[in-house]
C-alpha cells in the first residue's frame, strides 16, 4: 500500500513539473491601409504585447522589409458591460473600468507607383521569440485621375446586429473595394477595446470589416453566421467623426457607456476651472490646464490614436499623420474624387421631457442645483458657424486647386443635412438656454430652445457647398437610407441602415417633439424643406403598395457604391430574413460634373 502511494506522488510531481505551455502569439486586428499619397501608403495593425519586432514584407516575393512604429493607446479599457473572452451577457468579468494594454503598430511603405499593386505581409514578434503573421494583401499608393474605382459609401456600424451581414454581401457583391468612405459612428463607446477589436457576438468594428467576424444573426428561427468583409487590408479607409467617436468625462470608476454619455461642453468645464484653479493646478502649468479641461469635458483621443489621417493644417501635402486633436476635419484627393469631411457632430440627448431626463429640451429636476450634472442640451463638439476655425478652413478647402480640380467633389460629415430620420430634429445649432423661476427666485426648470432659422448646416455651411460646385453630401446618424436633391442638383445621401433603424418620420408616424416651446420642430418630413427621392430602381412598397422613399428596417441592411469611372451612385439591399435571396440593387444616381463640365 505504502509504495503505491509513494507511486501516485511521484506521477503527481511529475505531472506538475511539466512546463507550462505559453499560448502562441496573435495579432488583435488584421492589418488596415491608411494615408496614401503619390508614392507610399501605411500598413497599420494592433496587438496585446508591446514585442520586440514589428515588420511588413512587401514586394515581389515579400523581399523587401520595414520596422514598425510602434505606440500605446492611452485610453483603451473594458468595463462591467464590455463582452470578452466566454462572458455571457449577464456576468461581469470587470467589476469598474480597466485599462486594456494595446500596441499600434505603423509602417510607412515608400518608394511606390501609381498604379502598381503589391502583395504584403505582417509580423509581429512576441517578448518571448515567439512569431505571428498575417495572411498576404495588397497594397498600393492613391491612384492617379482618370482611374476608375469601387468605393463603399457606409456609416453607423456600432456593433450593431447586420453589420457583418451587411459588410459581407458588399464583399460577395462588387469584391475587392479601392476605398471606404465611413461617415461615422464606428462603435457605440469609443473608449471599450472590445468593440473595436474582439467583442465575444463576433461583430466588432475591425473583424466586420477585414472578413473575421462571426456573427450569428437569427431571423425567423434561422440562425446564420455572417463574417463581414475582408475589405480594409486591401483598401484605404477614411473615416468621419461621429458622436460615437466622443468620449465623454473621464474616470475609473463608473462603467464606460455612462462616460461616453457625460460629454459636458468646454467652455462649462473651463468654468469650473477657473473656480478651482489654485487647488487643480497651483504651479500654473498649461499642460496640467489642457489635461484637466479635456477629462473633464470630452475628447476623441481612442479615435485620433486608431487611425491616421491628413492632418487639417497641412492637408495638401498628404503625408502628414493627423494628431490627436488635429484629424477630425480634413480633405485630400483620390483619384478623381476631393473628398472633404467635416467634424458636424453634436452630443446625443433623449428627446423625453420626463422630469429624471437629462435630455435634449431639459434638465433633471433633481440637478436644477447643480450645474455640474447637467447635460447643456445637446451641445456642439466642434463649430462650424460662420466665422469659427473649422468654416474658415472649409473656405479655404473650397477655394484650393485640389478641389476645384477634382471631377468629383464630395463632403463628408455624420449629422444629416436633410433627412426623415429623428436625429435631424432640433436643429444642428447651439441650444439656448432659458429658466424657469418662481416669485422667490428659485430655480424651477432649465429648458433649451433650438430655433431651425439658426441651423448651422442649412445656414451656413450649405451655402458655401452649393456655390463651390459639391455633387454629393454623404451623412448618417439616423440608421436609415434616403436621399434627396436641391434645386440645384446637388445630392444628398444618408446611407446608414446597416443593422438598426429609429424610423422614418413621415405620414402618420411623428417625431417625438415638445408641445409649447418658442421655436417649431418638424414632427414629420425634412425639417428643412426638401422632398425624398423616391428609389429609381426597385423601391419598398408601404403598406399601400406605393413607392416609399426611404429604407428604415430592422431586417433589411442597405449599402452604398460609388463608381466614379461612370459617376454612379448605386444602392443595393439585402433581406436578412431570407439569408440565401440575392442583393438587390435598387437606386442609383449619377454625380455630374459642376459648372465647369
Amino acid at each position: 500500500m505504502a509504495a503505491a502511494f509513494l507511486m501516485f506522488l511521484a506521477l503527481i510531481l511529475r505531472v506538475n513539473k511539466q512546463p507550462t505551455m505559453t499560448p502562441a502569439p496573435q495579432l488583435l486586428s488584421e492589418p488596415f491601409l491608411q494615408l496614401p499619397t503619390e508614392t507610399s501608403v501605411r500598413v497599420v495593425w494592433f496587438t496585446e504585447f508591446i514585442g520586440t519586432s514589428h515588420t511588413v514584407a512587401y514586394g515581389k516575393r515579400l523581399s523587401s522589409t520595414v520596422t514598425a512604429t510602434t505606440t500605446k493607446l492611452s485610453r483603451t479599457r473594458e468595463d462591467q458591460k464590455s463582452r470578452v473572452g466566454d462572458q455571457i451577457e449577464d456576468a461581469q468579468i470587470y467589476q469598474q473600468p480597466t485599462r486594456r494594454d494595446i500596441w499600434r503598430h505603423e509602417v510607412e511603405v515608400t518608394g511606390l507607383s501609381p498604379g502598381n499593386t503589391l502583395p504584403y505581409r505582417v509580423t509581429s514578434v512576441r517578448e518571448d521569440g515567439q512569431q505571428v503573421s498575417s495572411k498576404e494583401f495588397s497594397l498600393a499608393p492613391k491612384p492617379k485621375p482618370q482611374t476608375p474605382l469601387t468605393i463603399l459609401l457606409t456609416s453607423d456600424h456600432q456593433l450593431m446586429p447586420m453589420t457583418a451581414a451587411n459588410l459581407q454581401k458588399v464583399s460577395e457583391t462588387v469584391g475587392k473595394v479601392d476605398a471606404i468612405f465611413h461617415a461615422g459612428d464606428l462603435v457605440n463607446v469609443p473608449d471599450r477595446a472590445s468593440e473595436w477589436f474582439d467583442d465575444n457576438r463576433g461583430g466588432a468594428f475591425f473583424p466586420c470589416l477585414q472578413g473575421r467576424a462571426h456573427y450569428q444573426l437569427e431571423r425567423n428561427g434561422t440562425k446564420t453566421t455572417y463574417h463581414g468583409g475582408e475589405l480594409i487590408q486591401n483598401a484605404p479607409l477614411f473615416p468621419a467623426t461621429g458622436n460615437h467617436e466622443v468620449m465623454g468625462r473621464f474616470n475609473m470608476v463608473s462603467n464606460l457607456s455612462e462616460q461616453f454619455g457625460d460629454a459636458f461642453p468646454r467652455a462649462a468645464a473651463e468654468g469650473i476651472y477657473q473656480t478651482k484653479a489654485s487647488q487643480i493646478n497651483p504651479n500654473n502649468d498649461p499642460k496640467t490646464r489642457a489635461a484637466w479641461i479635456k477629462d473633464n469635458s470630452f475628447n476623441t483621443d481612442t479615435y485620433a490614436e486608431i487611425f491616421t489621417l491628413p492632418n487639417r493644417h497641412q492637408a495638401s501635402q498628404q503625408n502628414t499623420p493627423g494628431i490627436a486633436t488635429g484629424n477630425n476635419y480634413y480633405a485630400l484627393t483620390f483619384g478623381d474624387v476631393r473628398l472633404v469631411v467635416l467634424y458636424i457632430t453634436n452630443i446625443w440627448r433623449t428627446p423625453s421631457l420626463g422630469e429624471n431626463a437629462r435630455g435634449r429640451y431639459r434638465e433633471r429636476e433633481k440637478e436644477l442645483n447643480n450645474p455640474s450634472g447637467w447635460g447643456y442640451g445637446q451641445h456642439i463638439f466642434e463649430p462650424i458657424a460662420k466665422g469659427s476655425t473649422q468654416y474658415r478652413w472649409l473656405e479655404a478647402e473650397l477655394n484650393s486647386s485640389e478641389f476645384q480640380q477634382a471631377k468629383y467633389k464630395i463632403v463628408m460629415f455624420h449629422h444629416p443635412v436633410h433627412s426623415l430620420g429623428d436625429n435631424i430634429v432640433p436643429a444642428y445649432t447651439n441650444p439656448v438656454q432659458l429658466t424657469e423661476r418662481d416669485t422667490n427666485g428659485t430655480l424651477k426648470a432649465v429648458r433649451y430652445e433650438y430655433p431651425q432659422e439658426d441651423d448651422y448646416i442649412i445656414r451656413d455651411v450649405m451655402p458655401l457647398l452649393e456655390t463651390s460646385g459639391v455633387q454629393l453630401v454623404f451623412y448618417g446618424h439616423s440608421h436609415l437610407w434616403n436621399r434627396f436633391v436641391s434645386p440645384s442638383g446637388m445630392h444628398f445621401l444618408e446611407s446608414s441602415n446597416v443593422g438598426n433603424t429609429y424610423g422614418a418620420y413621415i405620414g402618420n408616424k411623428q417625431r417625438p417633439v415638445p408641445k409649447g416651446y418658442q421655436s417649431e420642430y418638424a414632427a414629420v418630413g425634412d425639417p428643412n424643406g426638401l422632398e425624398p427621392v423616391i428609389p429609381t430602381i426597385a423601391p419598398l412598397l408601404g403598406a399601400d403598395n406605393q413607392a416609399l422613399p426611404y429604407i428604415a428596417s430592422n431586417d433589411i441592411a442597405v449599402f452604398s457604391i460609388l463608381d466614379t469611372g461612370t459617376g454612379i451612385v448605386s444602392s443595393y439591399r439585402f433581406d436578412t430574413r431570407l439569408p440565401e435571396s440575392e442583393v438587390v440593387k435598387f437606386d442609383q444616381f449619377q454625380l455630374v460634373r459642376g459648372k465647369d463640365s
